[in-house]
């Protein structure tokens, strides 16, 4: 279904978190890099990474064989299987270049000083427990990058869609027809809303305007396989 061949998928973690990479494309208005020998390296790009929810080492992985090094980690909300490698891909990539971490203004305070308690809270009320956020956690940066509804990072335009959390987005690429979607929308299915933050109500309207948009575009969701707006359009699941 997918025609975007530089868009690769990996998928991570015990809740299978689809972790998406791409390379930053050559037209996409990203700051220019510095002048360091990483920089330099004809054989490195530029990359774009969407939800690094665990496995950091094969991420990392994935990384090299592309050949890319990331100038973006973007997550498209803030709960915990989508940003648990987070702190290790930031450490082994300091110093190689601009590397921004963003994130939607309403998810914000899943990342910095107060995320610790913020994802106990969050995973408590999906498993009981906070056993899944303790046996991977580590500190959590603070985003370099707040979002909001409109903005474009790369190539990509921000969409605003909350429901699944207050700040969950999708990102949109129009010139190439793709969206990454995040929880709010899967193949055959949507985001939950009984955890904190969730708001059905919400989610409602932000699937109403993503299934009004054009048919033909690639959705390539947070959990589970590809699929397409014109494909969940017709299924009327909802």
């Amino acid at each position: 279904m997918i025609n975007h061949t530089s868009v690769n998928l990996i998928t991570v973690g015990a809740i299978g978190t689809n972790c998406w990479i791409m390379p930053v494309p050559a037209a996409s208005g990203a700051p220019d890099a510095p002048d360091t020998p990483e920089a330099r390296d004809p054989d490195l790009r530029e990359g774009i990474v969407f939800d690094p929810g665990d496995n950091p080492r094969e991420i990392m992985a994935l990384l090299r064989r592309l050949k890319l090094r990331p100038r973006y980690i973007i997550l498209t909300h803030g709960h915990f299987d989508h940003l648990a490698a987070l702190p290790d891909l930031v450490a082994a990539f300091a110093g190689s270049g601009p590397l921004d971490i963003a994130i939607h203004r309403d998810d914000r305070d899943y990342l910095g000083g107060q995320a610790y308690d913020v994802h106990c809270v969050s995973f408590t009320a999906a498993a009981g427990n906070a056993d899944y956020v303790d046996s991977l956690w580590k500190p959590l940066p603070s985003p370099t990058m707040i979002l909001a509804e409109g903005d474009l990072i790369g190539p990509f335009r921000v969409l605003h869609l909350p429901g699944h959390s207050p700040g969950s987005a999708g990102f949109l690429w129009e010139e190439e027809k793709l969206l990454i979607s995040g929880d709010t929308l899967f193949n055959s299915g949507i985001g939950r809303t009984d955890l904190p933050g969730g708001d059905w109500g919400a989610l409602q309207q932000s699937l109403d305007r993503l299934l009004a948009l054009d048919e033909g575009i690639t959705v390539c969701p947070g959990h589970g396989p590809l699929t397409s707006i014109g494909a969940e359009r017709s299924r009327n699941w909802y």
